[in-house]
């Protein structure tokens, strides 16, 4: 109950990590990376690695104004990943021989090239599948909790659940954020996959607690059944419910029901997730970051947020109809 009694405390806690990464990414944005804009990234690496500023020097003097340059280092050795401008071939080849011969050993080992237009159309994809997710979310959960009705209705329970997400998501946008400002990380289409993964987590840790509350209603609740004639037509049966213990209660005993499983659970994810961090590639290095941001996030606010919201809503919709809730 201890979570209901301070739920409060707990939602402020959230909303003012929404209020401080909506604050982060409006200061220092998100690099997009070229899947999203268009242009080249050359990867060289070398046996002896030249200094960070001869190599920004050397891509100048070659005519490559504006690159983004970026170390990186792997098992297969050390080198820098260089974002630029689409290049054509020749561009490409005076691009690495201006870069070959800075270090010992230098060869160009990736190069990746995406044009404008596709960056856009992926762009926008990204944008509708995040938007499609959080619809169907509503309409699944509303769908799922029709049943409950008393004391809120189904589509507040979906309202909450995207209300949730919201902090889910933006979060790791504020992680991603700092590592682009900081480090020089730039957002791709891997970075969208981690936020589409975290939507599914955590409306799944959500859903989990929130269907525990629907069983404990169901317990707690005893049944009033109507007959109403309607004029010139069949007489039909209403039902109306009222609760024998409070909602803050019930949903209080839910959260204590579920908590554990919801702490373990993650716990279990987020091991996974150090291991494929440490142990895994560079590529995915920071998919995997971002994805365990995701993941403490959401875990918070599934337990911590999500139900002591429903509890906030139950107050404030008595509060405005001048009604508690029966109890019997």
């Amino acid at each position: 109950m201890s979570i209901i009694t301070y739920r409060h405390i707990f939602i402020w806690i959230g909303v003012a990590l929404v209020a401080v990464s909506l604050a982060i990414v409006a200061t220092f944005g998100i690099r997009p990376g070229i899947d999203f804009t268009g242009g080249a990234l050359t990867e060289l690496r070398y046996t002896t690695m030249p200094e960070k500023g001869e190599v920004e020097g050397a891509i100048a003097e070659a005519g490559f104004a504006g690159a983004a340059v970026r170390e990186t280092t792997t098992d297969a050795g050390q080198g820098y990943l260089i974002t630029t401008k689409d290049l054509s071939d020749e561009e490409r080849e005076r691009l690495v021989s201006a870069l070959a011969t800075l270090g010992e050993g230098g060869e160009l080992t990736r190069f990746t090239s995406v044009g404008p237009v596709i960056g856009a159309e992926l762009a926008d994809k990204a944008v509708w599948a995040i938007g499609a997710v959080l619809f169907l979310i509503v309409c699944y959960v509303a769908f799922a909790f029709a049943g409950v009705g008393v004391p809120v209705s189904s589509w507040v329970y979906g309202f909450m659940a995207i209300l949730v997400l919201a902090h889910d998501i933006v979060v790791p946008l504020a992680a991603m954020s700092l590592l682009g400002y900081f480090v020089g990380v730039e957002a791709d289409i891997l970075f969208v996959t981690a936020l589409l993964t975290i939507l599914g987590y955590s409306v799944n840790d959500t859903i989990v607690i929130f269907d525990r509350i629907r069983e404990k209603l169901t317990l707690h609740r005893i049944a009033h059944k109507k007959t109403v004639q309607i004029v010139g037509g069949m007489p039909r049966e209403e039902i109306t419910y009222t609760l024998t213990r409070p909602f803050s209660e019930v949903v209080g005993e839910a959260i204590v029901d579920t908590m554990a499983r919801s702490i373990n659970t993650s716990l279990t994810v987020l091991l996974a997730l150090l291991a494929l961090y440490f142990f895994g590639g560079e590529v995915t290095e920071t998919f995997i970051f971002i994805l365990m941001v995701g993941v403490v996030a959401g875990t918070y606010s599934s337990i911590f947020i999500a139900s002591p919201l429903l509890v906030a809503y139950e107050r404030w919709q008595a509060g405005r109809l001048g009604t508690t809730t029966k109890v019997k």
